[in-house]
């Protein structure tokens, strides 16, 4: 008989994604293994493979779709001996594909998959969530991890409002409901409340405050939803403190100068390797996170995991959002290592080649603006991570020292805790040790 073929899961999280490009059409012959489609989320863009052998009789869902529900039937794929004829009426109304019109306002999005790691907490829905979207037959459309959080717990997914796309109810409504903060089915017959847009104005009273034609719309896409979310949910649930301190940075720039210069020539004659300010404030990080581990924490609501290695995110910016891929055990690495690591995951990054356990996880970010000469800024904590070091750019400043007036370079870093996680006491002592490392690059060897 004809196999469906479903659209997958790229994360633990993921609820629906973009169908963006078909490899095969309909009447080719494909193999296991044999790259059909690509799948593209708000992170990365993934080949989807074939599990079968036989032709694809009909494709169900048109290239360039967005909004395609995990598990819905994208295609179906004939096996020997089968034709068109035997192909049954689709289970549900495959998504349009996206029109080349500007949409209508762009609705919630989920939480971005790295916040599947540890109970980042959020918000509790406002008024604005829908009620449970129904199937004609009554039946509540949930995730299947917030249907297996609601059984475990006992709680009746029909009276749990839904903030995911449609109603759907997701891991946030029924955690929220366990604490008592969630918000109930509406009663029969209530009118559902108005949505109210995360910025207090929707896009028709926004356009209003300007004059016609002066501006141009442009819908947000799928990062630049997640980005938003993200932030609100971090300001909004995350009691942020910062901390700030100068660092002499002359040992660093003539360790840098001298390992730079050491590096072996191609053929070309270009070095083997270029280390950047940015690949010794990552290993100095990770080095400060093992030195004191009660930092290296991240808080999951009823707990506090305290991480044993020091998995370091760092921010890249890409066209129209930003990704945080993740440089494991970054004490272990070599900078040379790190150097290498952080331009493969930046590179991959632009293009949206990541795979999801590049980007998940990790305790601690770190965000460097000082490459576009910014001296100082304090970084949004990316939950669930406890912190997120902020670093500024380089500079010679005047200093005195021993009665004498003196010239050095200094870089300014701001850390931003998780007050849940990470005390006052506790993060001083964290950025105090990072400050002694970057100083004198040679103890990060100790």
């Amino acid at each position: 008989m004809p196999i469906d073929i479903t659209m997958p899961a790229l994360s633990p999280t993921m609820e629906e994604g973009k169908l963006a490009k078909w490899h095969v059409k309909e009447g080719d012959s494909v193999s296991s293994g044999d790259v059909i489609a690509e799948i593209e989320t708000d992170k990365a863009t993934m080949e989807v493979e074939a599990v079968d052998e036989g032709k694809i009789g009909k494709i169900l869902v048109a290239e360039g779709s967005e909004g395609v529900k995990v598990n819905a039937v994208i295609a179906v794929l004939l096996q020997e001996g089968e034709d068109a004829g035997s192909i049954g009426a689709p289970k549900a109304e495959a998504p349009k594909a996206a029109p080349a019109a500007a949409p209508e306002a762009p609705k919630a999005a989920a939480p971005a998959p790295v916040a599947t790691n540890a109970n980042s907490g959020s918000s509790a829905p406002t008024a604005a969530a829908n009620a449970p979207a129904k199937s004609e037959g009554g039946r509540v459309f949930a995730s299947p991890l917030a249907k297996r959080l609601a059984k475990e717990a006992g709680i009746d997914l029909s009276t749990v409002a839904g903030s995911g796309p449609k109603g759907r109810v997701v891991k946030s409504d029924v955690e929220a409901a366990k604490s008592g903060k969630g918000v109930s089915k509406p009663a029969a017959g209530a009118p559902a409340a108005a949505a109210a847009p995360a910025t207090g104005m929707s896009k028709n009273q926004v356009m209003a405050l300007y004059e016609e034609g002066s501006y141009e719309v442009v819908p947000n896409d799928g990062m630049r939803k997640v980005v938003a979310a993200r932030l609100t949910e971090s300001k909004q649930t995350v009691p942020h403190f910062y901390l700030t301190l100068d660092c002499k940075i002359d040992a660093l720039m003539a360790a840098r100068e001298q390992i730079n210069a050491a590096a072996p020539k191609g053929k070309d004659g270009k070095p083997g390797y270029k280390l950047s300010v940015n690949d010794f404030v990552m290993k100095a990080w990770a080095v400060a996170l093992q030195r004191v581990p009660a930092a290296n924490a991240t808080w999951a609501g009823d707990s506090i995991l305290y991480h044993k290695r020091s998995d370091v995110a760092v921010a890249v910016s890409v066209p129209g959002g930003l990704f945080t891929p993740v440089v494991k055990s970054a004490d272990t690495k070599t900078l040379r290592e790190i150097s290498e690591e952080v331009k493969d995951l930046a590179t991959r990054a632009k293009s949206k080649k990541l795979a999801p356990h590049e980007y998940q996880g990790g305790s601690s970010s770190v965000s460097n603006l000082g490459m576009f000469g910014i001296k100082h800024f304090a970084a949004v904590i990316n939950p669930p991570h406890g912190t997120i070091l902020a670093v500024g750019a380089g500079e010679e400043r005047v200093y005195p020292e021993n009665g004498q007036i003196k010239i050095g370079q200094f870089m300014t870093v701001t850390l931003s805790c998780d007050h849940r996680a990470v005390d006052g006491a506790l993060g001083a002592e964290l950025l105090g040790v990072f400050k002694g490392l970057i100083e004198n690059p040679v103890m990060m060897l100790a």
